[in-house]
């Protein structure tokens, strides 16, 4: 690698990717993050080693990409290192004023991050997810094990399907939870593996705050009030949940292959979605502690919350905008 004597070389374990990943460090005592993956991927590699250039230009704290090329093994990224501890493991266990606070900066990074345009050309949003929709529809129906009230899932699917109309697209780190970040030694949350990266609504980002929320409720919260500054439109969570119901209908389907122990998360996690949205009669989750809750109520009834006026709080200009792989990066990605 380019200019760069490395005397040791530790392999990273953690995380579902298909890079080999490894710490190493040169000459110097300074460390890096290495990835290697498989020379066929170097297109789409390149693509993504350049995206991360675009993110890190913007400021985001993160892992900043420093090479990219090919080495015996296949292609190469090398990365800076972060130092510090998964932010999953410390957040939890702060003050919850904490959690809040750290919440807040990732929701303020990744509205930073949504700054990227998705190129020209883009399949509209809505015949690109509705496709996905069918699909997931089609793995429930077909899986043997079924969700604790599937028909709730499937019936806020169904309500809220027509909201995807005019959606924007954006860049998407395609991963962004909790278990995607870190605090470093400073006290600084960073952002960590962009290898699912894609181009979509920026909402659909919010997918996998299941996994916040699940961890943190207050960073969770914190995470949304500081992506819209506190004023969160009703049209976000009526959208947010319906990403997450027809992700949880696929979620046990896309889990059977790893085993019992993901199934049973899965089936678990399901349970506590159904919870925190009163078996999905309401758009606005029990975790949410901030100001942007609807002053409307939604009718309590299995249609999915339908009674609420169509891009009723549609943010000026979304209802006219308009400019697929499935495996999780890390613990807690869940299917896509």
């Amino acid at each position: 690698m380019n200019e760069i004597r490395f005397v040791s070389q530790e392999p990273i374990l953690k995380g579902w990717s298909g890079d080999r990943k490894y710490c190493v460090t040169d000459e110097h005592g300074t460390r890096f993050l290495l990835r290697v993956s498989p020379p066929e991927q170097r297109e789409a590699k390149q693509a993504e080693f350049s995206l991360m250039q675009q993110v890190a230009a913007l400021g985001v704290p993160m892992c900043r990409p420093l090479q990219f090329g090919m080495c015996a093994e296949g292609v190469y990224s090398l990365q800076s290192w972060i130092e510090g501890q998964d932010a999953e493991s410390v957040i939890p266990a702060l003050p919850a004023a904490e959690q809040v606070r750290f919440g807040l900066e990732a929701g303020r990074i990744l509205k930073r991050i949504h700054t990227i345009p998705a190129p020209a050309g883009q399949e509209d949003w809505a015949s690109r997810f509705n496709r996905k929709i069918d699909r997931k529809l089609k793995l429930y129906a077909d899986c043997p094990v079924k969700v604790e009230n599937g028909e709730a899932f499937i019936a806020c699917v169904g309500a809220n399907r027509h909201l995807l109309n005019g959606r924007p697209q954006v860049f998407q780190h395609g991963d962004y939870h909790i278990g995607n970040m870190m605090v470093d030694t400073g006290g600084q949350l960073v952002v960590i593996d962009f290898n699912r990266h894609d181009f979509g609504d920026p909402w659909e980002e919010f997918n996998r705050i299941v996994w916040c929320a699940q961890a943190s409720g207050p960073f969770a919260s914190g995470l949304v009030d500081g992506y819209f500054d506190g004023a969160v439109p009703l049209a976000f969570w009526r959208l947010l949940a319906l990403y997450i119901a027809s992700n949880t209908l696929s979620s046990v389907p896309w889990a059977i292959p790893f085993g019992q122990a993901e199934v049973d998360t899965m089936l678990k996690q399901a349970r506590d979605v159904l919870a925190w949205y009163d078996n999905m009669r309401t758009p606005v989750p029990t975790w949410y502690l901030g100001t942007g809750i609807p002053a409307r109520p939604c009718r309590k009834a299995v249609d999915g919350f339908n009674s609420i006026e169509d891009n009723k709080d549609m943010e000026p200009g979304e209802r006219q905008e308009t400019p697929d792989g499935d495996l999780p990066e890390k613990q807690g990605a869940g299917p896509d």
